[in-house]
């Protein structure tokens, strides 16, 4: 199997995962504290394995989490295909970044991502959220090295079952 094949078995795999979490209900108290998982997933693929993660693989997968948790269709789209624009572009930067530099450049785009967020939701009619709305992307920032650490070893893992060294 090659690298190629093995990185789109591996997305699937995460992006089946993180859909999972999405849906996952929190208390209300520690609602506002749920981050962005599909955001932060887009973020490490457009840095680590940006064949497979696309503008158009980011829309669609968007539509899919709109469609899922019963949101304004096409929210998710929009603010995953921007997010995974803006990464693309700074790609060469941030990946060579340190892991903690790293984190401050995602919470930089989770908090990019809030913003976006809170402008479909002032649009469409709802209200200024509370101050919890903005931990989302602290959580996120806390949370990156930990995804980073368990997506880089997945990748690694598959590159060796595969006995290619290179991807």
């Amino acid at each position: 199997m090659n690298a190629r094949t093995q990185e789109w078995r591996l997305f699937g795999l995460a992006v089946f995962s993180v859909l999972l979490l999405s849906l996952v209900r929190l208390p209300p108290m520690l609602a506002p504290m749920k981050p962005f998982w599909l955001g932060l997933l887009m973020v490490y693929c457009a840095l680590e394995m940006p064949r497979v993660a696309g503008l158009g693989v980011a829309f669609i997968i968007g539509l899919w989490l709109d469609v899922l948790t019963g949101n304004l269709l096409g929210e998710h789209a929009m603010r995953l295909v921007i997010l995974t624009h803006v990464v693309a572009r700074f790609r060469f930067r941030i990946r060579f970044f340190p892991v903690g530099q790293q984190a401050l450049a995602v919470f930089g785009l989770m908090l990019n991502d809030r913003i976006l967020s809170l402008w479909v939701r002032l649009f469409a009619g709802d209200g200024w959220p509370p101050w919890s709305f903005w931990l989302s992307p602290l959580v996120a920032m806390m949370l990156w090295p930990w995804l980073f650490l368990v997506m880089d070893r997945l990748r690694m893992r598959g590159r060796q079952r595969s006995g290619s060294g290179t991807a």
